[in-house]
């Protein structure tokens, strides 16, 4: 492969090996491979998200504090989590509360699962002085609509007999009246962005049950449960509130709390790739950069609809740095990565001597690939 080389350093701002690397962990090991082909190049390590799982890292990473708080799962046990914390902007990751991982022993938990946990690593942001907050949806295990989020924020609700609901989306069919109780006073003076990368309404065929229940363990009549559930809040908030958002782009993201932060929490959506280079200062450190590597488990055609990659190779190319691809797999043809602004694109698996081992080998891989691209794309003519 012939390349025009251009002056500068290298940017290596992978998002995470899903099951294998962290994002952090791709990117030290992506740089050391650079750094033993090409060790007179400065390579500053950037590790990315798209606002779903990997984005606490990606903060921390970042210079972010990270502050611990052991809040609610989401069946009610307890969990270890953290946000991230510089100045009075947070970044929380609802997957630290909320997350299919934070699922005890694995077992899907569809109808019951909540987000009151994700409500209380807000209420911890905001007590530790967060007047800005970035909150990451994706890997949810919950389709309960946010309500979880925003009674333990303050806000009751309650059924016809006045009794307050328990966890769960299923619950939510029996829900009569919601009381914003608290909850304006809490948020005052707040400002909070979701980091989405879906456009899913909250209801319908395309909606947060419709699309995502099913990978939360819902099937057949729970389905249905769960759709009537979201129905019902949507109704009620729309009463209580006279703000109807129900088919807001996002609105299903992470089981409809998507829903819920444009409802009650007045948040505002941004793109998560797009949110999160911002929080990085991506565009500060790519001036002036010879080339961008960036990164993920798998280039498919997800990739180019919002994942972290192609936002990646959008905003570097916005500043005129060519940027390459390296992946456990390679899916797309090479057309089409071309097409989304990639120079090269490296396959973990081409680099292996047996099948299985862009799993099993994927930190020593990550570097062979470091080492290929940097023999391709950074040799001096």
């Amino acid at each position: 492969m012939s390349v025009t080389p251009v002056q500068g350093h290298v940017v290596v701002a992978p998002d995470k090996f899903k099951g294998t690397l962290t994002a952090a962990e791709a990117a030290a090991r992506l740089a050391a491979g650079i750094d033993r082909v090409a060790p007179g190049i400065e390579v500053r390590q950037l590790p990315v998200a798209d606002g779903g799982e990997g984005t606490l890292d990606a903060a921390l990473a970042a210079g972010f504090t990270r502050i611990p708080a052991k809040v609610s799962g989401p069946t009610g046990l307890p969990v270890d989590a953290a946000f991230a914390l510089r100045g009075d902007l947070a970044v929380i990751e609802l997957a630290q509360a909320a997350g299919l991982a934070r699922l005890p022993g694995g077992r899907t938990a569809p109808l019951a699962a909540g987000t009151y946990g994700v409500g209380r690593l807000i209420g911890r942001a905001i007590g530790a002085g967060a007047r800005r907050i970035v909150l990451g949806l994706g890997g949810s295990a919950s389709t309960d609509g946010g309500a979880g989020l925003v009674q333990a924020l303050g806000a009751g609700l309650y059924d016809e007999d006045g009794a307050e609901l328990p966890p769960g989306g299923a619950a939510l069919r029996r829900l009569h009246r919601l009381e914003p109780g608290s909850l304006a006073d809490t948020l005052s003076g707040v400002e909070i962005t979701v980091a989405c990368d879906v456009d899913n309404p909250l209801l319908g065929p395309h909606g947060a049950t419709a699309v995502y229940a099913p990978q939360k363990g819902a099937e057949g009549v729970e389905l249905a449960l769960l759709e009537a559930g979201l129905t019902r809040w949507a109704d009620v908030v729309r009463e209580t509130t006279g703000r109807e958002v129900r088919d807001a782009p996002g609105a299903g993201a992470a089981g409809g709390v998507g829903f819920a932060a444009l409802a009650l929490l007045g948040a505002t959506m941004r793109p998560g790739i797009e949110l999160l280079l911002d929080l990085l200062g991506f565009d500060e450190a790519v001036r002036g950069a010879r080339l961008v590597v960036t990164g993920e488990g798998c280039l498919d055609e997800q990739t180019l609809h919002g994942k972290a990659p192609a936002g990646v190779a959008a905003a570097a190319t916005r500043a005129g740095v060519p940027v390459a691809a390296v992946a456990g797999r390679v899916d797309l043809p090479e057309s089409a990565w071309r097409r989304a602004g990639f120079i090269a694109a490296y396959a973990l698996g081409d680099l292996a001597e047996q099948p299985g081992d862009s799993l099993t080998r994927a930190a020593e891989l990550a570097e062979r690939a470091g080492e290929r691209l940097a023999g391709e794309l950074l040799a001096r003519a």
